[in-house]
């Protein structure tokens, strides 16, 4: 089952690295507190930090006082924050963060959102000021892991016939990569489909969301929570029997709520077959997430 960070250091999802040695990793936090936010990792998985032999430890702990320095020279800031948390993901890391005050470093403070272009440039000018990295380096890349980028093109190609107008949505590209070959299960199997969406003008009614979805728009609307709808998928021991898949829903699952705004799950009419939209706010006015169909006899 590895982690969503195992998957980063293998290129399986993309990163905005800008260190990188034989046994670590750093990238930009995707939901920082603040510009530059950045996480350093071990490639080897382990849960809990202090479980790394004493070695490991004061290696991570070197690697980042690199990175750290690096960050400091790129982002205008008084000092590196240091913060190890442990609850958000099962592998071990450190949160290095910018600050010009105290505050910066409340882990309740809202997220916020950075753009790509953005990111790219903090991803380089960081990796440029990292001791012992060239701007040149490979591992001080801003843009996706060449692996990470085959599927992601992988997926914009076979998503093209859909939302062909949609295709250089960073989150849809995120939502394809995500969703690619996961199948929701009920009295029978349906995939999943990466969707973005123009957000409609004004309010987002029931026919509004009936129009995305297809259907007609007297359709009868039922709203679910994200957690519960995918709670048999995000188990372990749930309907798919497969614990690496499981954590692929779990993956999906933080990214809509980390990612995206008002999550909500929408289910249009009742059986045998009912689509299912799961729709949050993106940037740029957009709705974005993944549709797909439930069968109840």
């Amino acid at each position: 089952m590895p982690s969503i960070f195992s998957r980063i250091v293998s290129g399986e999802l993309p990163a905005y690295k800008v260190a990188e040695d034989d046994q670590h990793l750093a990238f930009l936090d995707i939901t920082p507190l603040v510009e530059g936010h950045t996480l350093v990792i071990p490639k080897k998985e382990v849960d809990y930090i202090f479980d790394l032999p004493p070695a490991e430890l004061a290696a991570l702990h070197q690697f980042a006082q690199r990175v750290a320095k690096g960050v400091k020279a790129a982002v205008p800031c008084k000092r590196i924050g240091v913060a190890v948390i442990g609850l958000e993901v099962p592998h071990a890391h450190i949160h290095l963060i910018p600050m010009k005050q105290v505050a910066d470093m409340n882990f309740a403070n809202p997220k916020i959102k950075v753009a790509d272009a953005r990111m790219q440039e903090l991803a380089a000018a960081i990796a440029a000021q990292v001791p012992g990295s060239g701007a040149n380096s490979s591992t001080a890349t801003a843009t996706l892991t060449s692996q990470a980028r085959h599927a992601t093109t992988e997926a914009n190609e076979a998503n093209d016939a859909a939302a062909p107008a949609a295709t250089s949505d960073a989150t849809l590209h995120q939502l394809q990569q995500l969703t690619q070959g996961l199948e929701y299960m009920s009295e029978s199997e349906a995939p999943l489909e990466a969707v973005s969406y123009p957000a409609p003008a004004g309010a987002l009614t029931d026919a509004a969301l009936a129009t995305l979805a297809g259907v007609p728009a007297a359709t009868q609307v039922e709203k679910q929570e994200l957690t519960y709808f995918l709670r048999n998928h995000t188990a372990d021991n749930g309907v798919l029997g497969n614990p690496e898949l499981a954590n692929r829903f779990k993956a999906l699952q933080m990214y809509l709520k980390q990612e995206l705004n008002n999550v909500q799950v929408y289910r249009f009419g009742s059986g045998p077959q009912v689509p299912v939209l799961v729709l949050g706010e993106a940037d740029g006015g957009k709705l974005a997430g993944f549709k797909t169909v439930l069968t109840e006899t």
